[in-house]
């Protein structure tokens, strides 16, 4: 896997996103209350830019009638031509998990590198090695 640096981390707080073309992939990666998760910008339904639907909770069923069980707030995301609702944390579909996902990607958050150069003292003159 070859490393891509997306943006720096104060770019991409909790409930934000960010779309990026990587190669010939679009990606939407997510921030959800302060884990990243990246998700492919295509809903496998009819191929709608899926990282621009909204990106919210849902209701999952209740136990009796009027009871309502709102879950995975800023989880869930639903594509924007048809609404299909997928699980940003899994790709999965929320009601139909098979076979209708969603391909997901690793994301890490790491400490930018930092060139360095060697750097002695050589008879009291401070060279650097490139």
């Amino acid at each position: 896997m070859k490393r891509h640096e997306i943006c720096p981390a104060a770019e991409l707080g909790p409930g934000e996103r960010k779309i990026v073309e990587i190669g010939k992939r679009s990606i939407g990666v997510f921030n959800v209350h302060g884990e990243l998760y990246a998700v492919k910008n295509v809903c496998p339904h009819q191929g709608a830019e899926l990282c621009k639907g909204t990106v919210g909770g849902t209701m999952l069923p209740a136990d009796g009638p009027g009871e309502y069980n709102y879950a995975m707030d800023g989880q869930v995301l639903r594509c924007p031509w048809h609404f299909w609702e997928f699980d940003i944390k899994t790709g999965e579909m929320i009601f139909v998990p098979e076979p209708y996902r969603v391909k997901t990607y690793d994301v890490a958050l790491e400490k930018p590198q930092l060139e360095h150069f060697d750097v002695g003292v050589e008879d009291n003159v401070v060279v650097v090695y490139l």
